[in-house]
C-alpha cells in the first residue's frame, strides 16, 4: 500500500474486538511513519498497552471523531504483510474501503513554530546568571550589575533614561503606561495590540483607565485616527486621550517604519498626547529595519517615544524586561508605581545581568535576526501552497490559511496555535534557537499534509 492509498475500516463488534483489530491492523503497516485513522463510530476507552516500538517507526493513530479523543499514539512493529491483512476480518468486523489514509511524515522538528516564548534561554544569558548567583548582593537594584544594565541602556539611547527592570511584559506595559498617564485620560491603540487582547484587562485593572482601540487590519494606527480622538479633548463627558501605544513589530508581524513612528509622536504631541512603544518583540524589529543600536535609537525616542517596553523573554532570556522612559515627560514617580503594580524585582541583578550580557556586544539583535530569517526560510519554503501567505514575512511570524483536518493533523505533529478561528488561520513563529533542519522539517511535513488532504 502505497502512502495517499485510502481503504474503509468498518466495525461493528465488542469493544475488544474493536481494539485488537486496530491493533492487530497497526502492527502491520510498512514505510510509513504516521497514520491517520478518521471517522470511526464505535465508543470505547482505549484499553490496550502499545506493542513494542522499533527504533524506525512510529505510528499515531489519530482519530477525528468518537470518543478515543485526538492524537492518541500507539506504537507498532513493521511487517510486509498489510495487504493481505485488509481483507482477512470477514465476520462482524467486516473491512470495507474507505477512510482510512496513511500519512507519511517526516520526524517532527526539534523545536517547536508555536511561539518565542516556547524557545530556552541562550547559553550565554543563563552564564551570566550563574555569575550574578555568586555571594551575596544588594536586593532591589542596589547591586552590581543594575548599575551596568543602566548604564547600557543610556548609552543605546543616547540619552539619560530612567529604566526600570519588570517581570513581564504585561507588567512592564502597565508600569509604562502608568508612568505617562495623567488624570482622567485613556491609552488610545490598536484593536490588535497587546494591551487590549492579551493582558486579561490588567492596564484597566491596575490603573483604572480606558482602553480606546482603533480599527487597523494590518495592526498600526494612523495620524489621522489620532486627530479624530482627538476631538474629545477638553469635552468634560468624554475621557481625555492620553497616551498613544503602538507595538513594534506588530501583533500581526507588520512593522512601522521609522517615518510612519515620527509622524504618529509628532501627531500625538500636537495634542498633549504621550506616546508609548511596546517593543515586546522590538529586538526583531531592529533586526528587521538595520540591525544596530542606531536602528533602534532612530525608531524609539529618536522619533519622539516616551517610553519604550523592552523586551528580553521573547528573545532569548529568562523573566528579563524593562521599561525606558523619557524623563521630561514622564511620572517623577515611575518608580513607586512599579512597585504598586507588583513588578519590583527584589533580586533584580538575575535580569539585569543579561541585559549586560545582551547590549554589551549586541547580542539581543543577533538572536532576533537569526530568528526572522528562519522565518523567512520557512516562507521560502512553502510560498508555493495555496495556504494564504502574500509575501515573506517582515519579522519572525508567518499567517496561513490551513483546512481544519490539516491544521489538526499538523498541530498533532509540531504543535503551534490556531490565531483566528473561525477562518481556521494559524500562526508559525521562528526563535532565537530555530534551526535550519528545524524549517526543512516543518516544511516538508506540512506539504505531506496538504498533499494527502488534497
Amino acid at each position: 500500500m502505497t502512502s495517499g492509498q485510502q481503504v474503509r475500516l468498518g466495525i461493528n463488534n465488542s469493544t475488544v474486538q474493536h481494539i485488537n483489530l486496530i491493533f492487530q491492523f497497526v502492527k502491520f503497516i510498512t514505510s510509513h511513519d504516521e497514520l491517520v485513522i478518521r471517522q470511526f463510530k464505535f465508543r470505547c476507552p482505549l484499553a490496550r498497552n502499545p506493542v513494542p516500538l522499533p527504533a524506525t517507526l512510529t505510528a499515531k493513530l489519530f482519530f477525528a471523531t468518537g470518543t478515543l479523543g485526538v492524537g492518541k499514539y500507539m506504537s507498532a512493529p513493521a511487517t510486509s504483510a498489510l495487504s493481505s491483512l485488509i481483507y482477512q476480518y470477514r465476520h462482524d468486523e467486516i473491512v470495507r474501503r474507505s477512510n482510512l489514509i496513511f500519512v507519511s511524515l517526516p520526524v517532527a522538528p526539534e523545536n517547536l513554530f508555536a511561539s518565542d516564548n516556547f524557545s530556552g534561554v541562550h547559553p550565554r544569558y543563563l552564564e551570566a546568571i550563574a555569575r550574578a548567583n555568586h555571594g551575596h548582593q544588594m536586593a532591589y537594584g542596589a547591586d552590581s550589575f543594575t548599575g551596568q544594565a543602566v548604564d547600557l541602556f543610556s548609552q543605546l539611547c543616547d540619552m539619560d533614561v530612567e529604566v526600570l527592570f519588570c517581570f513581564g511584559g504585561t507588567g512592564a506595559n502597565v508600569v509604562a503606561l502608568g508612568s505617562l498617564l495623567g488624570t482622567a485620560e485613556s491609552v488610545v491603540c490598536s484593536e490588535w495590540a497587546h494591551i487590549q487582547v492579551d493582558e486579561t484587562g490588567a492596564p484597566e485593572k491596575f490603573l483604572g483607565i480606558k482602553l480606546q482601540d482603533l480599527v487597523s487590519p494590518n495592526a498600526k494606527i494612523t495620524p489621522d485616527q489620532l486627530r479624530e480622538v482627538a476631538g474629545a479633548l477638553g469635552n468634560v463627558h468624554h475621557v481625555q486621550p492620553g497616551v498613544v501605544s503602538i507595538t513594534q513589530s506588530t501583533e500581526l508581524g507588520t512593522l512601522y517604519s521609522v517615518a510612519e513612528i515620527s509622524a504618529l509622536c509628532d501627531t500625538a504631541h500636537s495634542y498633549g498626547m504621550r506616546v508609548h512603544l511596546d517593543g515586546a518583540r522590538i529586538a526583531n524589529a531592529v533586526a528587521a529595519l538595520g540591525g544596530d543600536a542606531d536602528t533602534f535609537r532612530e525608531m524609539t525616542f529618536g522619533a519622539g517615544v516616551d517610553a519604550v517596553s523592552f523586551g528580553g523573554t521573547k528573545n532569548a532570556m529568562l523573566g528579563a524586561e524593562a521599561v525606558l522612559l523619557r524623563r521630561d515627560t514622564s511620572n517623577p514617580r515611575a518608580a513607586f508605581i512599579r512597585k504598586q503594580t507588583t513588578q519590583l524585582p527584589s533580586k533584580m541583578r538575575y535580569a539585569s545581568a543579561q541585559f549586560v550580557e545582551a547590549l554589551s556586544d549586541g547580542l539581543w539583535i543577533e538572536t532576533a535576526t537569526t530568528a526572522n530569517s528562519r522565518a523567512v526560510q520557512l516562507y521560502s519554503l512553502v510560498a508555493d501552497l495555496n495556504i494564504g501567505l502574500t509575501g515573506a514575512p517582515e519579522v519572525n511570524s508567518l499567517y496561513p490559511f490551513l483546512a481544519p483536518p490539516i491544521k489538526k493533523l499538523l498541530q498533532e505533529w509540531s504543535f503551534f496555535w490556531d490565531w483566528d478561528l473561525p477562518s481556521s488561520q494559524v500562526r508559525w513563529m521562528a526563535s532565537w534557537d530555530t534551526s535550519q533542519e528545524d524549517v526543512e522539517r516543518f516544511a516538508t511535513g506540512v506539504k505531506a499534509a496538504i498533499e494527502t488532504f488534497s
